[in-house]
C-alpha cells in the first residue's frame, strides 16, 4: 500500500481576483489518479489521504508520482497551476517507511519555478512476504514484517516444513473485526480545515541500550508545550508500559495523522542527540502513539507474544538526520560438544536385551538456529551426533547500529515426526561485544580530550569461542520434561546441556550471496588452535549443610562443571564427585541438619578446558576492586544515615577515595602477550577496560582534589561501582559454570549455579584469584523454575572450593585445612531368618554391595586408581551420618506405644497377636523393653494419652476389614461390631547432655561389630538391635595413599572407578568411586550472642492489617526462635539469643576472615493453619578471637527479603566470640525467663520522650465484614508503649474522638537511624466483646513532628476560626455597613456597574487590561489567582497545621490479595520532645492546648464557580455541553438546566449556597458533567475539597482577606467579623497582648511593631467605598501575617475511569463561615457579564475613485458599483446597496444605510455572538468577537461572477479618523494604526465614545502581493443604543421610517441606468452619444449615394434625349 498525505500548498499563482481554488491530482504508473475536494490548500495546513491499492507487487526502485496542482473551476476547465515529480526510491530500497517533501518546488509545463512550494507525506507498506528490490546493494535478503510484530519468514525448517504464518484465513470473527477497523480507519481520513482538539496517546513501552552508567531514564513526551512524563526508572534497558494522555489543540498536521488509523503501533524510535545529529544512536525507544479525535476509539493494540521474534529493523522510526546502515552479521558455527541424548532408541534397548553393547549417548540430531531481529537462520542436521561438525556460516543481514541486543543461540533435536526438541539456548549480547566509545567519552571527556587516545570503539565481534548452553538437567527420560523451558533460555539453566564453537565478525555495507555457507578449510584449520585443552582439578570441601526443612531420605551433595562429575551422565569417567548419603538431624528448634561432625566430605573433579585465564584474571581484579569499593561506600552511606560529624565523614570517604586510587594503580590488567587462545574482542576488551579504569581514577583524582560537599559525591561513587560491575562482565567465558545439587535418594531436588572464575586460582597475582577461591562461602541452593522466587530455601551449605590447573595442583596444598583421607568402602548385608541372621534372606540385595545395596562388589574387585596404593587392610567403620534414631537433636521426646487388643463380636476383649505397635500398625516393642538412653532422663512412667478421640480409658475402636489385619479408621465410642481396639502409652524424657554432634554425643556406640539395623530393606537404620529389626549391614572401608605425592593435592589423581576387573562396573556411576573426607582432630567452640532489636516495615499477612511476627535464627546447625509479637508491622523484641558452646572446625583466622551467616526467618504465626514467612535476612557476625576485646558490634538495618523483593528491615546485630580460657562478656539482663535484652553498649542509647497525638477524628471508614464502622477507638503504638482514645459512640453523629489528646512517655533511640515508627490501630468495638482492626497505618519517621516544647507557637495549636466561635459566643454581633457615609449618588453608582463589576477585579487579576475596563485607574483591589489547588500552594502547607490527614489501610483481603487497600482516614498530629530525665525538673508545657470542641458544627457553604478551562471533549463535533453538579453530604446541587453548550472553556459564573456539617459532611465534591439530551450525562471530571481542613487551618483558608476593606461596592467585606476582630483573635492565639489603636485609628501596634496607615496607604487611591482607617489598618496587618488572600483556585478534574489523567481545570473558590459567630456578608456576584444591544447604523453616501473593472461594448471603462457590509461573526445578515450602473469616473451615489443589531459587552469590548453552527444543531454556541465593520466594493454582473474591487475593514473600539474630503483620504492613514492594540491615539477613537462620525474611508485590493487602492467611501457611523433606536427609529436602506436621517435617493447622472431595462436611455446615452458623427455620416453618405445613384439612373436618358433630342 503506497499512501499520499497532501499536506499544504503556499505562494499559489493568482489567475483571478481572489484566492485559487486548488486541487492536487496524484498520478501513480499512469494508472490511478486522485483528486481532494476543493477549497483545500488555504494557508493553514491541510491533510487529504490518497492511497494506491500495489496488489501485492512490491514498489519498483524507479517508481516515481506526479503531483499536478490546478485551480478548480465550476464551470469550464480546471486551470493548471503547477506539477513536480518525486522519486520513491528511498521508500523502495527499504532505507525508509515514510519519505517527508517539505517545500516541493511547483513548476510550470515548461519546467520553469513559479515561486510555489507543496508539502507532503509519502508512506509505503510493502506486501507482507516481499523480497527487497535484488538489484539493490544495501538491501537486504531477510523478510520484513511490514505490520511490525513478529510474523516469520517462509523460511526451510531442518525437516522441510514451511512456515506458514502469514497465509492463514481469516476467522469470520477476525474478519468482521477487521471490517470494523478499515470501517474506522477510513473514517478517519478526511479531516476538517480548521483548528480541532486531538488527544494523543503516547504508551512508552521500553527503551534499550541507553548510553552511561547507573542511569535513572525517564521519557517526557511533549505536544503543543503539553509535557508529560513517566516514572524514573533503572538501568539502561528500563521497561516503562505507561501510557501518557496528552491533548492537542491544533490545526497543523503531523505524521500520524497521515497514517491509516491515525496510530503508531509499537514501534521503535532510534533516539539521537539533536544538538549533534551525526553523533549515531544514543539508545532506543519502543512506543505506541495514538492521535484520536473527539470520539474515536483507538485501535486495537497487538502486543507480541515474544520480544526475540519481534522484527525490529521494520518497526524502526528514524529521525531526520539519523540513517541506519546495512551490515552483516556473520556468524561461524564450528562444532558443539557434550549434546545430552534428546531421542528414546527402542532399538538400542533391544540390543541391550540381547547383550549388545548400549550406546544411547548419540541419540540425538542436532542443529543450530540463530534468530536475531526477527530474522531466523539454521545450520544443517547432524544425525547421530552428540559432538556435531557443521563448519557453516549464517549471514544475517540487518541494519546497523540494531536496537535488538542479543542473537539467540539454540540447539534443536530434529524430529522427523514430532516438533523440534530444544537442547539449550545462549545469548550472544551484542552490547557486550561491541562498544561504540561513548560510554567512555560520557565520563570525564574532557580528561581525554587531549590525550590522543586511540578510538575503544568496536563492531560487533566475537570469538572463535565456545559458548555454553544451560537447561533442564541431562538426565533423558520418555516422561515430558517439566524443566522444558529452562532449554528455551526462559529462566536461568539448572543443568550443562552442551557448548557450541562459534566465531561473529561485522561486515558494513555489502551483502553476502549466500545466507548459508560453508567455512573455508583454512578457517577450520586456524580454529583448532581454539581447542587445546587443559587438565583443570576441581576440589570442595563440604563443612555444613544445614537449614534443611524436613527430614526424608538420606541426602547426598553432587558438584559438576561441565558434564565432569555428572553422575547419571556415562559419557566421562567416573569421578569422586558425590558426598556420602547422610540423613538429616533435628537441631533442636526448627531446622535440620547433616552430622557431618568432625569428618566432612570432600569431592574431586577433574575436567579439561580452554585456558582462558587472560580473561578470568582480568574479572577477578576488577571484581576485587569493585568489591572493595562496595564495602567502603557501604560505611560511608552507614555514617551518613547515622549522621555522624563531618570530620568523622571526611575520614570514611578520604579512605574511599585514596584505597580506590591505590587499586585502580597496584592492580592492573594482565597484558595479553604471549596468551593462549587470544581472539580480537581479547584485545578491544582490554582497550575498553584500561580506558574506563583510567577515567575512573582520574576522576577519583580530581574528586579528592576538587568537591566541597561530601555527601554530593554520592551520586558519583555510586556510579562508578555501577562502572566496575559492567567492566567487569566477560563474553567469552567459556569455562562452564560449577554447579551443586542436592540429592535425595536418587533425586535432584535443588541447586545452585556458581561462576567458575569466582573459585578460579592465578599465578599472576592475589587479586586475580576468585573472590572464593580457597575461601569458605555459604551458598543457599534454590529449587529449579522456584516459583516462589526463594520464599523457601531447601538447605544453606557452607563450601571451601578451589579450581585451578593441574600445573597448579601444588598451590592447593597451601589452601586446605584439615587431614584429607581417601577411602574404598562396600557394605555386607544380612537379612534374618527364623531367629538367625545370615545370606539366604536377602531378596534383591548382595551379601557385599555398594551403599544402594544395587551394585554387586567384592573385596577383589577392588583396585586403586593409578598411583595410588592400599595403606591399611579392610576394616568395620560404621557409617554413623546415615543411623536415624526418632530422639536425634531433639532436647525433649515422647516414647510411645499402642496397645492392642482384639475379639470376636459379642466377646471378650483379649490381647491381640502383636499386642504393641507404632502408630501405622507396624510391630513395636514393649513399654517395659524401652531403656533411657545415656544423657536421657525419664520424666514421667508410662500413662495412657486420653488428650485424643478416645474414651475415658483411652482405647479407640475400629472394624478388620480383610484382606487388612489393621482398622483404617477408629472412634472413640464402642459398639458390638467393633473386634479391634487401641490405645497410646506415652512416656516422656529429657536430654541433659550435649546434642548429637557434641563431644559426648559421638562416644554413644551402637552394636559392638558394627552392625546397623533396619525392620525394612531401606534407608532407615538404628544402632541398636529390635525384636522387630529384620534386615542389617555394616561398612567395610580401606585406605589408600597416594605412591609419590604428598599434601591434599594428591587427591586430584582420583580418576575413574575402583574395580577394573569387570566391564560392568560402571553401570551405575559413583557407586563404587573412592570416598573422599577431611578430618579436623580439633575442634574450636564459640560462643555466639545475636541480637535482634527490631523490624519495620513487615508485610501484612493477616486480614486485620498486622501480623504476629517471629523469628527463626540459624547459625550452622543450631537455630533458635524469637518471642512471638502480636499484631504489629514494626515488632521490637529487643532480645539477645545466646548459642553457647558452637563447634566449628577449621582455623579460627579464616573463620574470622569469613565467618558463617546469621540467617534470620522472620514469620507470622497463626493460630490456626501454617505460619507464612514474611522474609528472609542474612547478617554476618563480628568475630572476636579474644574475647577481652573491647570491639562491640553495632546495630545495623539489614534487608528482609522476601520473593525477590525487599519486605522489611531488620536492626540486626551478631558477634561469634572464640571461647578460651578467659572469661566471657556479662550475661545480659533478663526481661523474662530465658528472655535476654540487647546490652547496654549495643542497644540504641535512648531518651525519655514526650509523644503527644492529636487524634481529632477518622474519616471515611469503609465497612469491615459488610459491616459498617461505628465506634470506633484509635491506638497508638511507639517504642514498645501503648495508649487507646476514647471511643466514638457514633461515627454518624460526630467521627471525632471525644478527648483528642493522647500523651505517651517512651524511650526513644537518640539516633534517628534507630527511631521505631508510630503505628495507629483502629479497633472497631463490636457486639459480644469483638474488637477488629478495621484500619492501620504506620508513620516511618518522627522527625516531621519534633520540636521544642518551650517555643510557644499557634502552629496546630488551634484553629482562628473555631477560637472565634469559643470566645464570647452569647454576645450577639451586628456589622455597621456605611453609618457615617452619606449614601452615594445612585447615578454614579450605576455609571460604575456598567464598566466595572467582579469580572474587571477578576481580569485584572489575570493581567487582562482589556477586559478589565478603567478598574485598576479606580484604585480597586485584585486578587490572588493561583494557577494550582489551594492546597498545593507551599506556603500554606497543604493547609494541614492544625491536623493531617493519614491514610488508614488493611492487609490481605479476603481474596487473599497481599496489596494492602485504603480504608479510611485518620485526622491528627503528633508533637515529639525530649523530657528531662531528672524527675524533679518540671516537664515542658504541653503543645496542644486550648483546644477547639470537636463537635459538630453547621456551617454556610458558599462555592464560586467561575469558569472551567480546556475541558476533555465528550461530543463527536469536538465540543462539551458541561454544567455543574455538586454534593456535600446528604445535600447535592443539579445546575442541569444552565449548561452551557458547545464549549470546552465554559464561563459559568456561578454562585451555590450550601448548609452542613462538618465534620460529618468534610468532603466538597465538585463535578462537571456534560449535558446529552437523548443518552446518560457523562461525568467529565470532579475535584474533592477537604472542608474541614480549610475550616480549621490557621491560615484563616475559610475565607481570604482582601487587599482593603471597604463597606460598599464590588469589593465589599463579606466575612463574618471585622478585621479588627479577627485581628485581636490572632493576637490571643500567638500568646500576644491585644493590638493597641491610636490617632483615630490610623496607627497600630501588633506583636511589637509599630504600623501605621500611611505607610499601606500611599501610593493608593482613596475612593468612596472605603471603611473605617482603623478596620483598614487591621487589614493590612493581617496581610502581613501570612493568611490566605483573597484568591480563585484552579483545580484539576479527574475522572474515574483516567484518575491520574487530567480531564481539564476549574477556577473556583470556597468560603466557609459557622452559623454560631451570625450571618456573613453579602456574596460577590459573579454572574457573567450581560451583553447590551446596540445598533450600528452606517449609511453609505458615495464612492469615488473606484477601479473601473469592465468595459462597455463601446469600450468605455465603467463600473457598476454597490457596497456590501457586515461585522465579522455575523455574516448571514450581510446588506449591500442598490447597483450605481455605468459610473464612468469610479464615482458611486448611494445614500443608502445599512443597520446592524448586535450584542455589546462593554467591559470586554467584545460582542457575543449566538448562532448554531449547523442547522440540525439543538443549541446556540455563543461567540465573543472584536466589533468590526467590513465594508466592501463590488462590480455587479448579471451573467457572471461579480468581481471584487476593495474592502474596508474598521474596528469600532479603535476607529480610523476618517477624511473629510475624498482628496486627503488615502491607505496612509489605514497604515497609522496598529491594528488590534485598543488604545486611543490621536487618529483613532472608539465609536462608542462618539456615537456618530462622518467622512471618507480608503478601500484596499491586493495586486501583486501588495495593496493598492480600490476606492474611496463616504460613510457615516452611528451606534444607537436600543432605548434611543425607539426613540429615533430608521429603516433600512431607503425604507421607512426613512429617517434619522432622511435619505433621499441619490442624484445619479443621467448616464447610470441599466441598458436592458432602459432601451430608450441606451440609444441616447449609449449609441448617439458614441456614434452620432456616424450616424449623420450615414445619413450624408445615404444622400449622396441616393443622389449618385439618382444621377447614373437617370444620365444614359438624359444623354441620349441629348443626343437625340427628341423634342427637337
Amino acid at each position: 500500500m503506497l499512501r499520499v498525505a497532501v499536506q499544504s500548498a503556499k505562494n499559489l499563482p493568482k489567475y483571478r481576483v481572489g484566492s485559487p481554488d486548488p486541487i492536487a491530482s496524484v498520478i501513480f504508473k499512469g494508472k490511478s489518479q486522485f483528486k481532494s475536494p476543493s477549497h483545500l490548500f488555504s494557508p493553514l495546513s491541510v491533510l487529504q489521504l490518497l492511497d494506491f491499492d500495489l496488489k501485492g507487487t512490491a514498489l519498483d526502485s524507479n517508481s516515481f508520482i506526479d503531483v499536478v496542482v490546478k485551480d478548480y473551476e465550476t464551470i469550464g476547465k480546471d486551470k493548471f497551476l503547477g506539477s513536480t515529480k518525486i522519486s520513491l526510491r528511498d521508500l523502495a530500497t527499504g532505507q525508509v517507511r515514510s519519505l517527508p517533501s517539505k517545500n516541493v518546488p511547483l513548476v510550470n509545463e515548461k519546467g520553469q519555478n513559479i515561486g510555489a512550494t507543496i508539502d507532503l507525506m509519502v508512506s509505503y507498506d510493502p506486501p507482507a512476504n516481499a523480497a527487497l528490490n535484488p538489484n539493490d546493494p544495501q538491501s537486504g535478503d531477510a523478510t520484513v514484517d511490514a505490520g511490525g510484530g513478529g510474523d516469520e519468514g517462509d523460511e526451510s525448517q531442518p525437516d522441510g516444513a514451511q512456515s506458514s504464518a502469514t497465509g492463514a484465513p481469516l476467522s469470520p470473527g477476525q474478519s468482521g473485526n477487521l471490517q470494523k477497523r478499515l470501517a474506522r480507519a477510513h473514517s478517519r481520513h478526511r479531516l476538517v480545515n480548521k483548528p480541532q482538539d486531538f488527544q494523543i496517546r503516547v504508551r512508552i513501552i521500553e527503551a534499550r541500550q541507553l548510553p552511561g552508567n547507573n542511569i535513572k531514564p525517564v521519557v517526557k513526551v511533549s505536544v503543543c508545550e503539553d509535557t508529560h512524563r513517566t516514572r524514573i526508572k533503572r538501568g539502561n534497558n528500563p521497561f516503562f508500559d505507561e501510557v501518557l494522555a496528552l491533548t492537542s489543540k491544533t490545526s497543523n498536521t503531523v505524521y500520524v495523522l497521515s497514517i491509516s488509523a491515525h496510530c503508531v503501533v509499537r514501534k521503535w524510535l532510534l533516539l539521537n542527540d539533536p544538538d549533534e545529529s551525526n553523533s549515531g544512536a544514543k539508545g532506543y525507544l519502543k512506543v505506541s502513539l495514538f492521535v484520536v479525535g473527539t470520539g474515536d476509539e483507538p485501535p486495537v493494540e497487538r502486543r507480541e507474544a515474544n520480544d526475540d521474534q519481534d522484527d525490529i529493523e521494520s518497526n524502526l522510526l528514524l529521525p531526520a538526520g539519523v540513517t541506519l546502515r546495512w551490515a552483516t552479521l556473520s556468524l561461524k558455527v564450528f562444532r558443539a560438544e557434550d549434546v545430552p541424548q534428546m531421542d528414546d532408541a527402542f532399538i538400542q534397548t533391544m540390543k541391550e536385551i540381547f547383550g549388545g553393547d548400549e550406546n544411547k549417548k548419540n541419540l540425538v540430531d542436532p542443529f543450530l538456529e540463530a534468530r536475531f531481529a526477527g530474522r531466523k537462520l539454521c545450520t544443517q542436521v547432524i544425525e547421530k551426533n552428540a559432538n556435531p561438525e557443521w563448519n557453516q556460516v549464517l549471514n544475517l543481514q540487518v541494519k546497523f547500529p540494531s536496537m535488538c541486543e542479543k542473537v539467540k543461540l539454540t540447539v534443536f533435536d530434529w524430529d522427523r515426526l514430532t516438533g523440534n526438541d530444544a537442547i539449550g539456548t545462549t545469548y550472544l549480547n551484542l552490547a557486550k561485544i561491541a562498544s561504540s566509545g561513548g560510554e567512555i567519552e560520557a565520563y570525564f571527556h574532557s580528561s581525554t580530550a587531549n590525550t590522543g587516545q586511540s578510538e575503544v570503539g568496536f563492531l560487533p565481534v566475537f570469538g572463535p569461542c565456545y559458548v555454553n548452553l544451560y537447561g533442564s538437567p541431562r538426565e533423558f527420560s520418555g516422561l515430558p520434561d517439566p524443566y522444558e523451558d529452562l532449554n528455551y533460555g526462559k529462566g536461568e539453566g539448572v543443568a550443562y546441556r552442551g557448548r557450541i564453537l562459534v566465531e561473529l565478525s561485522t561486515k558494513l555495507e555489502g551483502k553476502e550471496d549466500k545466507s548459508v555457507d560453508s567455512i573455508h578449510s583454512d578457517d577450520i584449520l586456524v580454529v583448532q588452535k581454539y581447542q587445546r585443552r587443559r587438565k583443570y582439578c576441581l576440589c570442595a570441601v563440604f563443612h555444613s549443610a544445614s537449614m534443611i526443612q524436613e527430614p526424608g531420605e538420606p541426602i547426598q551433595f553432587e558438584v559438576s562443571i561441565g558434564n565432569y562429575g555428572n553422575k547419571l551422565d556415562t559419557t566421562c569417567k567416573p569421578l569422586a564427585s558425590t558426598t556420602q548419603y547422610s540423613c538429616a538431624v533435628f537441631d533442636g528448634n526448627h531446622y535440620y541438619y547433616l552430622p557431618w561432625a568432625n569428618t566432612k566430605p570432600v569431592v574431586v573433579v577433574t575436567s579439561f578446558w580452554e585456558d582462558i585465564s587472560h580473561r578470568l584474571e582480568s574479572v577477578n581484579i576488577i571484581l576485587y576492586i569493585y568489591h572493595r569499593l562496595k564495602s567502603n561506600l557501604k560505611a560511608f552511606k552507614t555514617g551518613v544515615l547515622a549522621k555522624m560529624s563531618d570530620n568523622e565523614l571526611v575520614e570514611i570517604w578520604l579512605k574511599v577515595l585514596t584505597q580506590l586510587i591505590e587499586d585502580l594503580e597496584s592492580f592492573p590488567m594482565p597484558e595479553l602477550e604471549g596468551r593462549s587462545n587470544l581472539t580480537s574482542l581479547d584485545v578491544q576488551m582490554k582497550k575498553l577496560r584500561d580506558s574506563g579504569l583510567t577515567n575512573i581514577r582520574d576522576g577519583a583524582r580530581r574528586m579528592r582534589e576538587e568537591a566541597r560537599e561530601i555527601r554530593d559525591t554520592l551520586a558519583d561513587l555510586e556510579s562508578w561501582t555501577e562502572k566496575l560491575k559492567v567492566l567487569a562482565e566477560e563474553p567469552q567465558n567459556s569455562m562452564p559454570d560449577v554447579i551443586i545439587w542436592m540429592l535425595r535418594g536418587e533425586k535432584r531436588v535443588a541447586y545452585s549455579r556458581i561462576p567458575a572464575h569466582q573459585v578460579l586460582f592465578s599465578t599472576y597475582s592475589e587479586q586475580a584469584c576468585g573472590q572464593h577461591c580457597g575461601q569458605m562461602q555459604t551458598v543457599f541452593l534454590q529449587y529449579p523454575m522456584d516459583k516462589s522466587k526463594g520464599l523457601k530455601v531447601p538447605v544453606q551449605i557452607r563450601v571451601n572450593m578451589w579450581l585451578g590447573l593441574s600445573a597448579h595442583e601444588k598451590k592447593f596444598n597451601s589452601y586446605s585445612e584439615g587431614t584429607f583421607s581417601v577411602f574404598a568402602e562396600m557394605y555386607e548385608n544380612q537379612a534374618q531368618v527364623f531367629g538367625k541372621w545370615g545370606t539366604t534372606g536377602l531378596v534383591g540385595r548382595h551379601k557385599f554391595s555398594d551403599v544402594t545395596g544395587k551394585l554387586k562388589l567384592k573385596r577383589e574387585y577392588f583396585m586403586p586408581p593409578r598411583g595410588w596404593e592400599w595403606e591399611e587392610e579392610w576394616f568395620i567403620d560404621p557409617e554413623k551420618a546415615l543411623l536415624t534414631e526418632a530422639d536425634a537433636g531433639h532436647t525433649e521426646f515422647m516414647d510411645e506405644a499402642f496397645q492392642n487388643e482384639t475379639r470376636f463380636p459379642g466377646g471378650e476383649w483379649k490381647a491381640a497377636s502383636e499386642p504393641f505397635t507404632d502408630v501405622n500398625g507396624e510391630k513395636s516393642r514393649n513399654p517395659g523393653e524401652f531403656d533411657c538412653p545415656p544423657g536421657w532422663v525419664w520424666e514421667d512412667e508410662w500413662t495412657v494419652d486420653d488428650n485424643r478421640a478416645v474414651d475415658d480409658q483411652g482405647w479407640e475402636y475400629g472394624v478388620t476389614i480383610p484382606p487388612d489385619d489393621k482398622p483404617r479408621s477408629w472412634v472413640s465410642a464402642e459398639k458390638v461390631y467393633h473386634v479391634h481396639r487401641r490405645r497410646r502409652l506415652v512416656r516422656p524424657r529429657r536430654r541433659v547432655a550435649v546434642p548429637a554432634g557434641g563431644p559426648q554425643a559421638r562416644q554413644i556406640l551402637g552394636d559392638p561389630d558394627g552392625w546397623e539395623f533396619s525392620s525394612l530393606i531401606g534407608w532407615k537404620f538404628h544402632r541398636k538391635e529390635r525384636t522387630s529389626d529384620t534386615f542389617r549391614r555394616r561398612r567395610w572401608r580401606r585406605k589408600m595413599a597416594p605412591e609419590d605425592r604428598l599434601g591434599a593435592s594428591a587427591i586430584f589423581q582420583l580418576e575413574g572407578a575402583l574395580k577394573g576387573s569387570k566391564a560392568d562396573a560402571t553401570k551405575l556411576f559413583g557407586a563404587n568411586t573412592p570416598t573422599v573426607s577431611c578430618s579436623f582432630e580439633n575442634s574450636h567452640v564459640y560462643h555466639l550472642r545475636v541480637y535482634v532489636y527490631q523490624a519495620r516495615n513487615l508485610s501484612s499477612m493477616d486480614k486485620d492489617s498486622f501480623s504476629d511476627p517471629y523469628a527463626h535464627v540459624s547459625f550452622l546447625h543450631v537455630s533458635k526462635t524469637t518471642e512471638k509479637l502480636q499484631s504489629t508491622l514494626n515488632p521490637t523484641w529487643d532480645q539477645t539469643l545466646i548459642f553457647s558452646d558452637v563447634e566449628i572446625y577449621g582455623d579460627p583466622r579464616n573463620v574470622a576472615l569469613c565467618p558463617p551467616d546469621v540467617v534470620l526467618e522472620f514469620y507470622d504465626h497463626d493460630q490456626v493453619g501454617k505460619d507464612e514467612l514474611l522474609g528472609r535476612s542474612v547478617c554476618a557476625p563480628m568475630v572476636k578471637l579474644n574475647p577481652g576485646s573491647d570491639q562491640t558490634p553495632k546495630l545495623l538495618w539489614h534487608p528482609i527479603i522476601q520473593k525477590g523483593v525487599q519486605a522489611g528491615e531488620a536492626l540486626v546485630a551478631a558477634e561469634l566470640i572464640l571461647k578460651d580460657k578467659s572469661d566471657l562478656p556479662l550475661v545480659p539482663s533478663k526481661r523474662a525467663e530465658n528472655l535476654y535484652m540487647v546490652p547496654q553498649g549495643i542497644r540504641p542509647v535512648v531518651q525519655l520522650t514526650a509523644v503527644e497525638i492529636l487524634a481529632w477524628g477518622l474519616r471515611n471508614m469503609k465497612p469491615y465484614q459488610l459491616a459498617t464502622v461505628s465506634s470506633p477507638s484509635l491506638v497508638v503504638e511507639c517504642g514498645g508503649q501503648r495508649v487507646e482514645s476514647a471511643v466514638i459512640k457514633n461515627m454518624k453523629k460526630s467521627p471525632n474522638f471525644p478527648n483528642s489528646v493522647l500523651f505517651i512517655k517512651v524511650l526513644l533511640p537518640k539516633d534517628e537511624m534507630y527511631t521505631p515508627p508510630i503505628v495507629l490501630k483502629v479497633i472497631d468495638h463490636r457486639p459480644f466483646g469483638r474488637k477488629p482492626v478495621v484500619g492501620q497505618c504506620t508513620i516511618a519517621t518522627l522527625e516531621d513532628f519534633r520540636c521544642d516544647p518551650y517555643v510557644i507557637t499557634a502552629e496546630g495549636a488551634m484553629s482562628s476560626k473555631m477560637a472565634l466561635m469559643m470566645a464570647s459566643p452569647s454576645k450577639h454581633l451586628s456589622i455597621n455597613m456605611e453609618e457615617s457615609r452619606p449614601l452615594l449618588d445612585a447615578q454614579v453608582i450605576y455609571a460604575e456597574k456598567e464598566t466595572v463589576d467582579w469580572w474587571s477585579k477578576f481580569y485584572a487579576s489575570m493581567g487582562d487590561q482589556e477586559k478589565s475596563g478603567p478598574y485598576l485607574k479606580k484604585g480597586y483591589d485584585t486578587l490572588k489567582v493561583y494557577e494550582c489547588e489551594l492546597e498545593d500552594v507551599p506556603e500554606f502547607k497543604g493547609l494541614t497545621d492544625f491536623c493531617s490527614t493519614f491514610k488508614l489501610q488493611r492487609g490481605k483481603n479476603e481474596n487473599g490479595d497481599e496489596d494492602p487497600t485504603m480504608v479510611g482516614e485518620f485526622k491528627g498530629s503528633f508533637k515529639v520532645y525530649p523530657l528531662p530525665d531528672d524527675p524533679g525538673v518540671a516537664p515542658p508545657p504541653r503543645q496542644f492546648r486550648e483546644l477547639p470542641d470537636s463537635g459538630p458544627q453547621e456551617c454556610l457553604v458558599r462555592i464560586y464557580i467561575i469558569c472551567a478551562i480546556d475541558l476533555q471533549p465528550k461530543d463527536n463535533n469536538g465540543g462539551c455541553d458541561p454544567y455543574i453538579k455538586i454534593s456535600l453530604g446528604r445535600n447535592s446541587i443539579d445546575d442541569r438546566d444552565s449548561y452551557l453548550p458547545n464549549t470546552t472553556c465554559p464561563v459559568f459564573g456561578r454562585m451555590f449556597e450550601m448548609t452542613c456539617f462538618l465534620p460529618q459532611d468534610k468532603d466538597l465534591k465538585i463535578s462537571v458533567y456534560d449535558y446529552d439530551l437523548l443518552s446518560r450525562d457523562e461525568k467529565v471530571g470532579e475535584t474533592v475539597i477537604d472542608l474541614e481542613n480549610r475550616f480549621l487551618s490557621r491560615y484563616n483558608s475559610y475565607c481570604g482577606l482582601p487587599q482593603s476593606y471597604c463597606t460598599s461596592g464590588i469589593n465589599q467585606w463579606r466575612d463574618q467579623l471585622k478585621p479588627s476582630e479577627i485581628l485581636e483573635n490572632l493576637a490571643r492565639l500567638k500568646g500576644l497582648s491585644k493590638p493597641r489603636t491610636e490617632d483615630n485609628g490610623t496607627s497600630l501596634t501588633f506583636s511589637g511593631t509599630e504600623y501605621k496607615l500611611a505607610q499601606f496607604e500611599t501610593n493608593m487611591e482613596i475612593h468612596q467605598h472605603l471603611g473605617p482607617a482603623r478596620e483598614r489598618l487591621c487589614l493590612h496587618v493581617l496581610r502581613k501575617q501570612g493568611l490566605v488572600p483573597e484568591h480563585v483556585e484552579t483545580r484539576t478534574l479527574y475522572s474515574t475511569f483516567q484518575p491520574t489523567l487530567s480531564q481539564g481545570s476549574l477556577q473556583m473558590w470556597v468560603d466557609i463561615f459557622p452559623k454560631s459567630i451570625g450571618l456573613p456578608g453579602s456574596p460577590f456576584d459573579i454572574t457573567p457579564r450581560k451583553p447590551k444591544k446596540y445598533l450600528l447604523r452606517a449609511v453609505i453616501w458615495n464612492t469615488t475613485d473606484v477601479t473601473l473593472d469592465e468595459k462597455s461594448i463601446t469600450g468605455e471603462n465603467m463600473s457598476d458599483i454597490y457596497v456590501k457590509g457586515w461585522m465579522p461573526g455575523m455574516e448571514e445578515d450581510k446588506q449591500k446597496t442598490d447597483v450605481h450602473y455605468r459610473s464612468l469616473d469610479g464615482d458611486g451615489n448611494f445614500n443608502w444605510r445599512f443597520i446592524f443589531d448586535f450584542d455589546y459587552l462593554p467591559a470586554e469590548q467584545l460582542c457575543l455572538v449566538s448562532k448554531k453552527e449547523r442547522f440540525w444543531n439543538l443549541d446556540k454556541t455563543e461567540f465573543r468577537t472584536p466589533p468590526k465593520l467590513i465594508v466592501q466594493i463590488w462590480d455587479n454582473d448579471k451573467f457572471s461572477l461579480d468581481d471584487y474591487l476593495g474592502t474596508l475593514e474598521l474596528d469600532l473600539r479603535n476607529l480610523v479618523a476618517p477624511a473629510k474630503t475624498p482628496e486627503k483620504c488615502s491607505l496612509d492613514m489605514m497604515d497609522d494604526l496598529e491594528i488590534g492594540v485598543p488604545q486611543k491615539m490621536e487618529n483613532a477613537k472608539s465609536l462608542f465614545a462618539q456615537q456618530s462620525v462622518r467622512g471618507w474611508w480608503p478601500c484596499s485590493i491586493e495586486q501583486d502581493g501588495k495593496k493598492v487602492l480600490g476606492g474611496k467611501v463616504e460613510m457615516t457611523l452611528e451606534i444607537v443604543s436600543e432605548a434611543d433606536a425607539d426613540e429615533r427609529p430608521a429603516g433600512k436602506g431607503r425604507d421607512d421610517p426613512n429617517m434619522n436621517p432622511k435619505l433621499d435617493f441619490p442624484k445619479r447622472p443621467e448616464t447610470s441606468f441599466f441598458w436592458f431595462t432602459n432601451p430608450c436611455k441606451t440609444m441616447k446615452f449609449i449609441v448617439w452619444r458614441r456614434f452620432r458623427c456616424v450616424f449623420i455620416g450615414l445619413i450624408l453618405l445615404t444622400i449622396v449615394i441616393l443622389f449618385l445613384a439618382i444621377l447614373l439612373y437617370s444620365l444614359p436618358n438624359y444623354i441620349s434625349m441629348k443626343i437625340v433630342k427628341p423634342l427637337k
